[in-house]
């Protein structure tokens, strides 16, 4: 839940032309922040998508040699909505990542290889929204969002993954920004407004897990889920539906 009475959100930085997302499985980006990715590609900016593994434990009548590349196709599928044509997978394994220096070395290189300004991932709290009763996060999610903060400095240093140098990939000390998506304490947000109906295409695009996941109609579901989520912080950002984002500098 965000907090009505909080400060109002600022607009979140423009003077940036690449972006790198990473989060843990395919939907999480559709679920937290896919229609600010449509707002910046529209705007010519290059959005490239890094997953943790291919969310092959995500469909409990599904074996994950079956769901894994299923999944898979509907990320990619899904980013093409919005812009983004470079979806990469790190092949760890869905539900037990562990936060750790092979993960940050993971995450690190691909911000070596991307050289991004704007890094984003998803929220990495303990739990959903900060009030009573919120609902507990994932590992996963936890493990992501905390290598990624902390991977956007250990790609600027040579010395902490001398490796990844010997392998060719230089040291990127340009991140400017890490935005945190679907945070409980937001600072900055995207008008969620020219890009929300791509967003619904989006998270549509993952049919097989949306269609697990509940029995209403996908089209409602999505529809209800993402008009509801953008919604909730327009009293905080002049009125407007948003996708919000907890902003951390370099």
């Amino acid at each position: 839940m965000i907090d009505t009475d909080a400060p109002d959100l600022l607009e979140m930085p423009g003077d940036w032309t690449r972006a790198l997302a990473v989060v843990a499985h395919p939907d999480d980006l559709e679920y937290g922040c896919a229609a600010a990715v449509a707002a910046w590609t529209d705007e010519g900016k290059e959005v490239s998508y890094v997953l943790a593994t291919r969310g092959e434990a995500g469909i409990d009548s599904l074996a994950p040699d079956v769901c894994g590349p299923l999944r898979e196709r509907e990320q990619r599928d899904s980013a093409a909505v919005v812009g983004v044509h470079t979806v990469e997978f790190l092949d760890h394994r869905d539900g037990v990542i562990e936060y750790g220096l092979g993960l940050r070395r993971d995450i690190a290189a691909a911000i070596r290889r991307h050289r991004p300004e704007l890094v984003i991932t998803l929220n990495h709290r303990d739990t959903w929204g900060g009030g009573p009763g919120a609902p507990w996060n994932t590992p996963d999610h936890l493990a992501v969002g905390r290598a990624t903060l902390d991977a956007a400095a250990d790609a600027g240093n040579r010395w902490i993954f001398p490796e990844l140098t010997e392998q060719g990939l230089e040291p990127w000390n340009g991140v400017r920004w890490v935005g945190v998506a679907a945070s409980s304490t937001p600072t900055h947000a995207v008008d969620a407004t020219p890009g929300l109906d791509r967003a619904i295409r989006s998270l549509l695009c993952h049919r097989a897990y949306i269609e697990a996941l509940t029995d209403e109609a996908p089209e409602e579901y999505v529809r209800a889920f993402l008009t509801a989520a953008t919604a909730r912080a327009s009293t905080r950002f002049a009125d407007r539906p948003a996708v919000t984002f907890e902003l951390f500098a370099r």
